[in-house]
């Protein structure tokens, strides 16, 4: 999505606009994503929900933000926090689950229970910056095809079976 929302918002600049938005046109404009379908249903949904009971001003509390049209935790999470700076909890994409198993800090396997094991061992301060550090380097360190544990500044915490280099 992060390529296609500059041109997504200047063709719908404000809730209303989006909300208006016929479902070929958001289609159209977010079809490289996948899922554009049912993606563009959940953005016109989510648009007039923000317009109708919410002023036009996506909410800040993650119980109204879950009551939009294809939001669950880890939008909820994101939204909140990169925008709002709301730290309500831990943003689980697929890199967050991944390193998170992989350096042991869970066993988990659902986002729900691997947020609630992190919430628990990082200081709520740390939540926003942790998500956007541990995604960056699940992208551009540890990848999951190859990890660079050579360039690794977490290898020695890590004991993955799978790790490419070893410094203990």
């Amino acid at each position: 999505m992060n390529l296609v929302t500059p041109t997504l918002f200047k063709a719908f600049p404000t809730p209303k606009a989006m909300a208006g938005a016929s479902l070929p046109e958001l289609e159209e404009l977010i079809r490289t994503t996948g899922f554009f379908r049912n993606k563009a249903k959940s953005i016109r949904g989510a648009a007039q929900v923000v317009t109708q009971e919410f002023g036009g001003r996506v909410p800040q509390t993650m119980e109204e933000i879950l009551r939009l049209p294809g939001v669950a935790r880890k939008t909820g999470n994101v939204v909140l926090g990169s925008w709002y700076g709301i730290a309500v909890g831990v943003v689980v994409d697929t890199h967050v689950m991944r390193l998170s198993r992989r350096l042991e800090l869970t066993k988990e396997t659902s986002p729900e229970k691997v947020e609630r094991d992190l919430m628990k061992i990082i200081p709520q301060d740390r939540w926003i910056s942790f998500s956007h550090e541990l995604i960056h380097h699940g992208r551009q360190v540890c990848v999951a095809r190859k990890p660079k544990c050579v360039d690794c500044t977490l290898e020695k915490l890590c004991n993955s079976s799978d790790k490419t280099w070893s410094s203990h």
